[in-house]
């Protein structure tokens, strides 16, 4: 099926080289060369340069080599918001050889736990706000090397400090901790300039990252993505956007976490290759302060989610936002409502352009033209060097116009889940990676999703797996039995809705508790809904479809 090749945007070729580099770390040098002393990373107004990163980046992986003595292919967790000591640990731990395993900050101990020793991590990088919770759990992991640092570590020293102490004794964002054998971040720094540094020999077949997800179903597992498929995704991404992206003169703002996989590819990664400069947003939710933020920079690109930018129209201050420097808005993670799109366009002049991806393929599969074409509602053409076919439940190829399962395959596609074959075969046969997502394909060549064939629900963009909530409410003594599904919200995408069968007696609220105790807040079920029993199969599976129905 490559109908999409007769329509493909002018100026892309459908195959383009996704091995001109033998490994990130040899992207990251190259692309540091190149724009040197140019702004790389901002967050709340201090800017570190290309060579300003690389350099801090060196010392850390210095550190993280020689001090800790991690070895090539050892996993290091990073648990942080966005802040400028996000790049300089992922660039470190990419140079240093290890692993990096993306950790959620706001995950609960029972997710930190499952995530630290499914991966086997040997060292962490923390947030001090989330410390708390690593004590809780630490001595069940293999953890051995625990970085804590301030959100302020980067700054010039009296913002250092000024930040820091904000943040912690006015603000009181840091819950109290005890984890003796931490060392600072910035202690890391000091100690791995004693060293000379020489980057791990890493190669396109080498692990880069642990990215974690439900797949299509169960309980989070992780997505083993190599260097080769990373460099392959930065490289469509780049060809993509090169109609209307310039080397040298592109500002992101980039709210969404480094640690979620489009923006970590896209805003992170990719954007390097055009020489971009990131402002990183810490607090997005803080809609004030992010609008502040977009007034003090002439940004060229803003990435977002639906629900953001909804949040942002919604504010009266936005309106007055300069957007006469902004190319174009980009939304992923999650589906982009149609009047959001609108009242978007109709209050910045900018268009939003909606692309389709998954963890497993690095993220980004599909992608709409980035040229001034409107075609709102579709998730665009495959990208280059990337196929795209859609099969009915028998695994046939469904004609244009009929629905199926959306199936890719591509230089980006994930090499597995971390020591998970079984779960590895069921989603990727016959070389195809299966989405679990109904498309049709139109008669032009672009793809539009319709359905999900699998029960993974998403909020604001992130995953939320059944299984977990079920196993979560299970445990409480009243439940006898239950069911999750997610349910249409105007913001969010969908919500978090669970079916409860009573063994005893309990109320909506006490459940709520009881979930927050073990899951983040976009995993609590927002809706309880009681019955006398569920729908099931004749062999007894709860038919969530039924429930959602």
């Amino acid at each position: 099926m490559a109908v999409w090749h007769d329509n493909y945007p002018k100026g892309i070729t459908p195959t383009i080289d996704v091995e001109n580099y033998s490994s990130i770390v040899e992207l990251i040098a190259q692309n540091v060369k190149k724009y040197q002393d140019k702004p790389a990373f901002s967050n709340m107004g201090i800017t570190l340069s290309y060579n300003e990163v690389d350099r801090l980046s060196n010392d850390f992986a210095n550190y993280l080599t020689h001090k800790c003595g991690l070895k090539k292919g050892d996993r290091i967790a990073i648990q942080m918001p966005n802040v400028l000591q996000f790049p300089v640990a992922l660039f470190g731990a990419i140079k240093a050889g290890l692993i990096v395993v993306n950790t959620n900050p706001l995950y609960t101990e029972r997710e930190m736990k499952h995530q630290f020793k499914d991966s086997g991590a040997k060292a962490i990088v923390i947030l001090a706000n989330f410390a708390c919770h690593l004590e809780q759990i630490l001595q069940e992991t293999e953890i051995e090397h625990v970085i804590v640092t301030e959100i302020g570590d980067l700054f010039p020293s009296f913002k250092r400090l000024l930040v820091n102490n904000v943040v912690k004794y006015i603000k009181k964002m840091v819950p109290s901790y005890s984890l003796p054998k931490a060392k600072s971040f910035l202690t890391c720094i000091e100690e791995g300039k004693a060293f000379d540094f020489k980057a791990a020999a890493s190669q396109r077949e080498d692990i880069a990252f642990l990215q974690y997800t439900g797949g299509t179903t169960g309980v989070a597992k992780g997505a083993m993505l190599t260097h080769g498929n990373i460099i392959a995704n930065m490289n469509q991404i780049f060809a993509w956007m090169s109609p209307k992206f310039v080397e040298g003169e592109e500002i992101i703002i980039t709210p969404l976490p480094l640690y979620h996989i489009f923006s970590l590819t896209v805003n992170c990664l990719a954007l390097m290759c055009y020489g971009g400069h990131n402002i990183l947003i810490t607090n997005p939710r803080d809609i004030p302060d992010f609008i502040k933020t977009l007034n003090n920079y002439p940004f060229t690109v803003l990435t977002g989610v639906n629900t953001l930018f909804n949040a942002l129209l919604a504010n009266k201050d936005f309106a007055k936002v300069d957007f006469s420097h902004t190319k174009l808005s980009v939304a992923g993670a999650m589906a982009l409502q149609d009047k959001v799109a609108k009242k978007w366009f109709e209050v910045t002049g900018t268009k939003v352009i909606e692309g389709y991806g998954l963890t497993e393929a690095s993220p980004v599969v599909t992608c709409n033209p980035v040229d001034d074409s409107e075609r709102r509602g579709t998730i665009g053409m495959p990208l280059p060097n990337t196929d795209v076919k859609l099969l009915d439940e028998d695994g046939n190829e469904v004609a244009p116009g009929e629905p199926g399962e959306l199936c890719c395959q591509g230089p980006q596609i994930m090499k597995g889940y971390w020591e998970r074959p079984k779960e590895t075969d069921e989603t990727i046969r016959n070389g195809w990676l299966h989405t679990g997502d109904v498309a049709v394909m139109e008669p032009d060549g672009y793809f539009k999703i319709v359905d999900r064939m699998k029960d993974m629900i998403l909020v604001s963009g992130f995953n939320v797996y059944p299984n977990e909530i079920e196993d979560v409410m299970a445990s409480h003594p009243a439940v006898h039995e239950v069911a999750a599904v997610g349910v249409p919200d105007e913001k969010s995408g969908e919500l978090v809705k669970i079916f409860v069968v009573k063994s005893g007696e309990t109320t909506v609220e006490e459940l709520r508790e009881h979930a927050k105790k073990s899951l983040t807040a976009y995993k609590v079920p927002r809706f309880v809904e009681f019955r006398d029993e569920l729908p099931k199969t004749n062999v007894g599976k709860i038919l969530r479809r039924k429930l959602r129905e």
